[in-house]
């Protein structure tokens, strides 16, 4: 049994070895012996998700349908009648059109040129009696009526486990015999690096670290199903931020919508109450600014081991908003800089366009490549907002060239690097103020509670926030390297750890 990060990992390094080739540019695993990938697991674990992310490591397309959604016709397509002569006389035939599905593959070639990819089709255990005929074929056999999938498509498959579905079906062994199976549980530690990665609220992350039980359940009682998923906490979070940005209050009614579960719903309402007051409380801003009074450091020290790790909760939610716009601003300065280099070069050739003609034919084509990439599924939110900012400014470039009279080659490249420069500046200082965040917290944390078990969270929470682990990678820290050398190596952690989770929690109200 695997998480779903290691899940991911299993179903990536299966596309690579199937889309392996020889010398010749044929696939080292023929497609016969290419077992589609069975992928079972509870639902709103994030099995879609990790698909998402696998096509856009290995630059495939991605194709997904959810089963349950289709009818008979639609996954085989529709009959119609095709008149053969077989020995001299005449036969009516029923034959099929493409699928939709099949068809819904060669689209996503034409519209984006990836000619390899994955087909992705959830549910598949859960399907009607009239469709599961053709779900055991399509895994058997890699077809859909009479079409197959297309060569360079690799077949994924996911479905639930029976406790979770009445309308489970149970595959046969001929049909397992020609799979690879998957199986994958909940797991909140390997969520955790997804929630930081994602921006999940803070309240959330917070709270699920202190209730992780409270991550994943699935109950039926008397008054029906009960129930809270990953995906019902990640979608809470986008909601949370919505209502906070508009100034609306969150509530238990609110929280009920994404939370299936009363007591567990009721349970988190409390506590966003309780954290938003922290918030108020603890001045987390004024402290990543290095300012606070002994009054905090006294308060806090004197709270209990819940408000603690609340407060920490709230100091790593803000540096993780700080991690990523500098990790953001990284990413947007190297885009742009490799955007410039490639201006240089075509400025340097002897060609009739002005050097401004070029710059804009250039911003056209990043432009375009851009849209098609966001298209294809192979850029994320994030990445495609960066990219979009690229485009913009290399707009905005050409647009001061224009202003100014600036046509020639030479004049647009100094103009160009001049703007440019502003860019890098603005990085720096963005790096500078989250570096000084993070000292800040360091040296509040170290005043308010010196080389405790506190410290060892935060320490922990750092390590598990992919954008703080590559922020400090890249800019270093001396406190995080004090303290990851002094708390987190050998018996000092274990013995700190063991008295973490021997504290009791008790904030509820």
């Amino acid at each position: 049994m695997m998480n779903i990060q290691q899940a991911k990992e299993t179903i990536k390094q299966t596309i690579q070895a199937y889309l392996l080739k020889d010398e010749s540019g044929e696939y080292k695993i023929p497609s016969v012996r290419q077992r589609p990938v069975l992928l079972m697991g509870p639902p709103g674990i994030g099995k879609t998700a990790i698909m998402e992310q696998v096509a856009r490591e290995c630059h495939i397309g991605l194709v997904a349908y959810t089963i349950t959604h289709h009818t008979r016709q639609s996954a085989i397509g529709l009959p119609y009648i095709v008149h053969k002569n077989f020995g001299g006389k005449d036969y009516a035939m029923t034959e099929y059109t493409m699928s939709e599905i099949i068809a819904s593959v060669y689209e996503k070639m034409e519209a984006t040129g990836l000619k390899e990819g994955i087909l992705f089709i959830d549910e598949i255990n859960c399907v009607s009696e009239t469709l599961a005929p053709t779900m055991l074929q399509f895994l058997q056999g890699k077809t859909f009526g009479n079409h197959r999938v297309p060569k360079g498509w690799i077949i994924v498959a996911a479905g639930n486990p029976p406790q979770y579905n009445k309308s489970v079906k149970d595959f046969d062994i001929v049909t397992l015999d020609r799979v690879k199976r998957v199986d994958v549980c909940e797991d909140y530690e390997a969520w955790k690096s997804y929630g930081y990665s994602h921006h999940i609220h803070g309240a959330v992350m917070t709270y699920l670290e202190i209730k992780k039980e409270n991550f994943y359940a699935i109950e039926t009682t008397v008054d029906g199903r009960r129930f809270v998923t990953a995906r019902g906490w990640e979608d809470l979070s986008e909601m949370i931020k919505a209502y906070e940005q508009l100034e609306l209050p969150v509530t238990e009614e609110l929280v009920m919508q994404y939370v299936q579960h009363s007591r567990i719903a009721k349970d988190f309402a409390n506590y966003y109450d309780l954290y938003k007051k922290y918030e108020t409380q603890y001045h987390v801003e004024e402290i990543l600014d290095g300012c606070w009074s002994e009054a905090v450091t006294s308060q806090l020290k004197e709270a209990a081991f819940d408000e603690k790790v609340s407060m920490i909760g709230l100091l790593t939610s803000r540096l993780n908003e700080a991690f990523k716009e500098a990790c953001d601003a990284d990413s947007y300065t190297d885009l742009l800089y490799a955007q410039l280099k490639q201006l240089k070069d075509d400025l340097s050739r002897e060609t009739e366009q002005t050097g401004l003609e070029i710059l804009e034919h250039m911003t056209a084509e990043s432009g375009s490549r851009m849209l098609c990439e966001k298209e294809s599924g192979l850029l994320d939110r994030d990445q495609a907002k960066i990219h979009t900012k690229v485009v913009k400014t290399l707009e905005y470039y050409g647009q001061q060239c224009r202003m100014g009279g600036i046509k020639a080659a030479d004049g647009v490249f100094e103009t160009v690097r001049t703007l440019f420069g502003h860019d890098v500046s603005a990085r720096s200082e963005i790096i500078e103020q989250t570096s000084k965040m993070l000292h800040q917290a360091f040296a509040f944390l170290e005043d308010t509670f010196g080389e405790s078990q506190e410290m060892v969270i935060f320490m922990t929470e750092l390590n598990m926030d992919a954008y703080a682990v590559k922020f400090i990678g890249d800019n270093g820290s001396e406190d995080y390297y004090k303290y990851n050398k002094t708390l987190l190596f050998g018996e000092n952690r274990k013995k700190i750890l063991a008295q973490i989770d021997s504290v009791p929690v008790s904030y509820i109200i």
